[in-house]
């Protein structure tokens, strides 16, 4: 076999042997989608949080888009939506799940405020 040929069937064989660990894909799936970050950011910064304040607070994101990214959030354990028995109050609030990205939202803190200029962010 030529040394090009065995080169492609080496490298094949590797391809085929990585497989990215569930848990994570899961976990990326999650927190990589548009607007999961920023709602988990706003609701570790300022704890429970009414719809229409969370919506104030992520203006770029519709009010449909957020109503489905926290139906989501919720089907996954992050977020519960919470109602108050005395009123019509409803609050969005993270979980002990949710609660344990803190350190995770810490740490892209930090390597966005190291890795892009001010500019960069609007």
């Amino acid at each position: 076999m030529s040394e090009m040929m065995l080169e492609t069937v080496e490298d094949a064989t590797v391809e085929s042997e990585f497989e990215l660990c569930p848990k994570f894909e899961k976990t990326f799936s999650i927190l990589g989608k548009k607007w999961n970050g920023l709602i988990i950011d706003v609701l570790l910064e300022d704890g429970p949080q009414r719809f229409k304040n969370l919506a104030r607070r992520i203006p770029k994101c519709s009010d449909r888009v957020l109503v489905v990214r926290l139906k989501e959030l919720e089907a996954n354990g992050i977020v519960s939506r919470v109602t108050h028995c005395d009123s019509a109050l409803i609050e969005y609030r993270l979980t002990d799940k949710g609660a344990d990205l803190k350190q995770v939202m810490a740490t892209v803190h930090n390597w966005s405020d190291k890795w892009y200029s001010p500019a960069e962010s609007c």
